[in-house]
């Protein structure tokens, strides 16, 4: 290459800071989890972005599917690889398996929280952010020992979205990787008392901006979900980030990450009397009080779900279900057995 070409390629690369120095003819290879509320319509956003004509079926655990593009013509298709997380907050623990060292560069979030539910709303997103922060976090103090270039790039892309000029600088805590955080069912939520939809709205763009991550509210209205789509695109293809903004309550939020200010969002939606006797460590702690106050939190243990999954019947399997059943028997038989010698045992009483 030339002088003048490696000159336009470095301004593409600034220009372009997401694009991971992927050269013309190389192939794009992208990872994001989506994560959220139970039922909360991860599944619909994933068949709408891979335009699958399919229904959604509820995720058990863990499940991993692809997509493949092509961004320019007679080129290889990019590939982008989409996990979602089934049954809300209980299986967190296992985000740590699609995130690692390997593709920690090249990996995203989705956030889905279930608009309709607001009582489940911060609880789930606070477990979530914060369960897969700590591995990101562990992961790039691993990475800063054998790899600190990378650990370097990660914690500098970070703030990719908020300049060092942007008033809120001091103010934000960016989410270590890339972020969209999806408001689902907003048709639903469009039916809520107008106050409570404003104090939901600028909870989340507040809770967005400091994780420095896009917000959209969407619904099964084709039109939202382009929008939805357009986000998420761009984490998983590069294509072009929108520009444009809607930040009316009483229309579906769209916030493109960095594009918000705290300015614009305003204080929390609580009387100055009330914020005066609120304690609270960080912003996000005060707003988390706030919301909690409205909207009273579910417990942990509400969200999770109990139902065991062997006893579905849309998993059901002849041959091993009635092997199941057999073993079950020889527990109980064993359980039987072993209360029985216990029961006969002699033990010294001094």
């Amino acid at each position: 290459d030339t002088l003048w070409d490696l000159a336009i390629a470095e301004v593409k690369k600034r220009e372009n800071p997401n694009d991971d120095d992927v050269r013309p003819g190389e192939v794009w290879d992208k990872s994001i989890l989506f994560m959220g509320n139970k039922n909360g319509g991860k599944t619909t956003i994933i068949l709408r972005c891979l335009e699958r004509e399919e229904s959604p079926k509820p995720t058990l655990a863990l499940e991993y599917t692809f997509g493949r593009r092509a961004r320019r013509h007679n080129t290889p298709k990019d590939v982008a690889h989409f996990w979602e997380l089934g049954g809300g907050t209980l299986l967190a623990e296992l985000i740590r398996i699609p995130i690692t060292c390997h593709n920690i560069r090249s990996f995203a979030v989705v956030l889905v929280l279930d608009l309709s539910k607001p009582n489940e709303l911060w609880t789930t997103m606070e477990s979530l952010l914060q369960v897969t922060r700590n591995h990101v976090n562990k992961i790039l103090t691993k990475l800063e020992k054998t790899n600190p270039e990378v650990a370097a790039e990660i914690k500098q892309r970070m703030w990719n979205d908020l300049k060092r000029d942007h008033p809120d600088y001091a103010l934000v805590d960016p989410f270590p990787i890339p972020m969209v955080i999806i408001g689902s069912k907003y048709d639903i939520f469009h039916e809520f008392d107008s106050e409570i939809r404003k104090i939901i709205s600028k909870t989340l763009r507040f809770v967005s901006h400091y994780h420095g991550a896009s917000l959209v509210f969407t619904s099964k209205s084709e039109a939202l979900l382009l929008k939805a789509r357009a986000l998420i695109n761009h984490l998983a293809f590069g294509y072009d980030k929108s520009k444009s903004m809607s930040v009316d309550p009483s229309k579906p939020l769209f916030i493109p990450a960095g594009l918000d200010s705290m300015s614009q969002i305003g204080p929390p939606p609580a009387p100055d009397s009330d914020l005066g006797k609120m304690r609270a460590n960080t912003p996000l702690e005060l707003w988390k009080k706030v919301f909690e106050k409205t909207f009273p939190p579910k417990s942990f243990r509400d969200l999770q779900d109990t139902k065991d999954p062997a006893q579905d019947s849309q998993y059901a399997e002849y041959e091993v279900d009635v092997m199941r059943a057999q073993k079950n028997q020889e527990l109980e038989q064993y359980k039987r057995n072993a209360s029985k010698s216990w029961k006969e045992m002699d033990f010294d009483s001094d």
